[in-house]
């Protein structure tokens, strides 16, 4: 695989993931950022594991996702019924440089993008039933009024530590796939930046759907890369801008709920068209 392309690919994948980690809390208004800690938590420990202990990846990887979900629980216990605002600052200034999974810089960046597939197809299932489920319809109440969610007999602050426990799980081991990519971890790796990243993927694909984000990310991380490359360093810049001007403009993302409602619906109408069609055939 072409190292440009793997990057391209890769570090889609993980700002796919960091912003549906971020969107799950947020389906019950809670904007939590401790997903970009958990990240640099569950990394930092993995590549200690796999640098110092010489643990297997595949063992030092269900680390990181045990890691992130204990952190996230224990978070969940103070916060599980409140937004929170939480400025994430990560103070690690460590330098690890990583080997490769796989014995060669190949195999590893197949390693690496087949976990990051595997984890997108699974996240991408579990929040689509959790959208279409009694649980999403439950964080959709509280979303736009926790008296009225209470009042039905839903569990807020339960629900608000399961989002968040999940939601750090998926941001642990993004986390650890994050240095494995560039094989090397570093402060700069874990900035307000993938915030303002996530953040900009979030609200201008659509905050009400994780479907947004797919069709976001690889375009906002794909476009600054045909920029010049004095352009580049204004990117960061440039996704404010865009963030502030489609919050301004159209508030609710470019894909919203109606949107994918009416996609769906219009896709199921299809499916039975093809199906009575083929019966009248037979």
């Amino acid at each position: 695989m072409p190292l440009p392309l793997y990057y391209f690919l890769s570090i889609t994948a993980v700002n796919i993931l960091l912003s549906w980690a971020m969107y799950l809390p947020y389906r019950v208004a809670h904007l939590h950022f401790i997903t970009v800690a958990n990240m640099a938590i569950s990394g930092y420990s993995a590549a200690w594991l796999v640098m110092s202990l010489h643990v297997p990846f595949g063992w030092a990887l269900l680390v990181g996702f045990a890691l992130g979900a204990l952190v996230g629980w224990i978070v969940s216990l103070f916060i599980g019924d409140a937004p929170t605002f939480a400025v994430v600052i990560v103070g690690f200034t460590f330098i690890f440089g990583l080997p490769n999974i796989g014995g060669n810089p190949e195999a590893h960046r197949w390693w690496i993008m087949g976990i990051l597939a595997g984890m997108l197809l699974l996240v991408g299932f579990f929040l689509h039933r959790f959208d279409h489920g009694r649980l999403g319809r439950a964080a959709s109440a509280v979303f736009v009024d926790k008296d009225l969610a209470a009042s039905l007999g839903v569990d807020i602050k339960g629900l608000g530590m399961l989002v968040q426990t999940v939601s750090c799980t998926i941001a642990g081991g993004t986390g650890v796939l994050y240095g494995f990519i560039y094989k090397s971890f570093h402060l700069d790796f874990f900035t307000f930046a993938l915030v303002g990243i996530a953040m900009t993927v979030i609200f201008v694909g659509g905050y009400a759907t994780p479907w947004g984000t797919v069709v976001l990310a690889p375009i906002l991380y794909g476009v600054p890369l045909l920029f010049p490359s004095w352009l580049q360093e204004w990117r960061i810049v440039i996704y404010g801008a865009v963030l502030v001007i489609v919050l301004v403009l159209k508030p609710e993302g470019f894909i919203t709920r109606r949107f994918v409602v009416t996609m769906e619906s219009f896709l199921s109408g299809s499916r039975k068209k093809r199906n009575i069609l083929s019966k009248e055939e037979l």
